[in-house]
């Protein structure tokens, strides 16, 4: 518990500042934190990333990162979409089997193209999030982490029933109510300070939607590390795992806060 708690307040105090300054510093470590998601989750399966099929997988990423501001600008340039550019890399990836005789399988470009879309498209909302205003993306932040704060003492301290035992053995249907009331708790504190909505209905849906899905984000990176058998997801962050472990509510909460046209 030392450890996590000193790796939290040194990782806090070297990226909150980052989140607050945004702009090009922002999006660089956005840019470094996803390709280093995508490193952990290649490496789940034993792919490497110094290869053919990496590096392409590197290129779709940095192209689905591209912010919305300069997307545009790079695509009326080559006259592509970034959609028109996934096919580009499935194409690629589906020759490159055939190219090494299947070493390289079409499992394995399906692993690869599905977990670039599932890195990309989260840490891309990331971007966009920023991109449209502090309020929103601290809003996301503490949402999610008063999500997994309150679904953790909650669970701890009154949890019974299991909320899904194949997959996360330790969760409880009471924590997963307790993140959402911790949740709602902190969402109204944010919206006391600055109001980011004129309907408290709004305001309510939106926080249960985003600390629902926030909880599911967790249970699907679950998911994959006990399907491939591997407890963390990396060990950049002691005490607390990989990139992952740390964002995988959030790659699930931010482009859902946009798709719900709240942001």
């Amino acid at each position: 518990m030392k450890v996590r708690i000193i790796t939290a307040v040194i990782a806090a105090a070297f990226f909150l500042p980052i989140v607050w300054l945004g702009g090009p510093i922002f999006t660089a470590l956005i840019y470094i934190m996803a390709a280093i998601g995508v490193y952990e989750l290649l490496r789940m399966k034993d792919l490497p990333i110094f290869s053919f099929a990496g590096a392409i997988s590197l290129l779709l990423l940095f192209v689905l990162l591209l912010p919305s501001s300069i997307a545009d600008i790079v695509f009326e340039v080559t006259g592509h979409s970034k959609i028109e550019w996934v096919f580009v890399v499935v194409f690629l990836l589906l020759i490159y089997t055939v190219l090494v005789k299947n070493r390289f399988t079409f499992d394995d470009a399906a692993f690869m193209l599905l977990g670039t879309l599932y890195v990309g498209i989260g840490f891309h909302y990331f971007i966009e999030t920023r991109d449209a205003g502090l309020t929103y993306l601290i809003f996301a932040l503490i949402v999610v982490w008063a999500t997994d704060s309150g679904a953790y003492f909650t669970g701890r301290k009154i949890g019974k029933r299991k909320l899904w035992p194949e997959i996360s053995p330790n969760k409880t249907v009471e924590g997963f109510i307790g993140g959402i009331v911790w949740a709602l708790i902190a969402a109204f504190i944010i919206h006391f300070i600055s109001p980011l909505t004129n309907s408290y209905l709004i305001l309510i849906g939106i926080t249960i939607a985003a600390s629902i899905f926030g909880q599911l984000g967790d249970l699907v990176e679950s998911a994959i590390k006990r399907h491939y058998n591997v407890k963390d997801s990396g060990k950049i962050l002691p005490g607390h795992g990989g990139i992952l472990d740390r964002f995988d509510s959030l790659l699930f909460v931010l482009p859902l806060l946009h798709f719900l046209h709240f942001i």
